[in-house]
């Protein structure tokens, strides 16, 4: 794997990105809004602690639905979706991983909101929900992500 920090970037390279730590799990996430998002069946994402991440070069702007729940940053000459910021959860935030040369980082590790997945639309996730993950669910996912990322 890529050492660490690794720098990201959006499709035009205005947009520069870095994650100092791991992920602490990657996922694809089916939901209508996601797929609008990403011109795709899914989003793929990689939940990074607040604390190792960056923007290292560019002012990304908000794109997508601009709050209340939500906020997407895009490149603002691009537009390309770089990364999500959830209102309420300030450990972490949501880096889309395919602006990384690192492989793994776009593998789901979980898959959520399989209710509205497209029939034809699979991933290798190792754990599939209909929404998301319960708040209980959350460590024993964490400790096994961490032990599969290991490997």
């Amino acid at each position: 794997m890529e050492t660490l920090p690794a720098l990201g970037t959006c499709r035009c390279g205005a947009t520069r990105i870095e994650v100092s730590v791991p992920p602490i799990m990657t996922a694809a996430c089916h939901c209508s809004g996601c797929r609008k998002m990403a011109s795709s069946a899914f989003s793929l994402t990689m939940m990074v602690p607040v604390a190792g991440f960056r923007v290292v070069e560019g002012a990304p702007v908000l794109g997508g639905i601009k709050g209340p729940q939500l906020d997407h940053y895009c490149c603002p000459d691009c537009l390309s979706w770089m990364f999500t910021r959830i209102a309420g959860i300030d450990a972490f935030l949501n880096v889309r991983p395919v602006m990384f040369d690192v492989p793994e980082w776009s593998e789901p590790f979980i898959e959520t909101m399989c209710a509205e997945r497209l029939d034809w639309a699979t991933t290798p996730a190792r754990h599939s929900y209909d929404g998301f993950p319960g708040e209980a669910d959350f460590p024993a996912l964490l400790a096994e992500y961490a032990e599969h990322a290991a490997h």
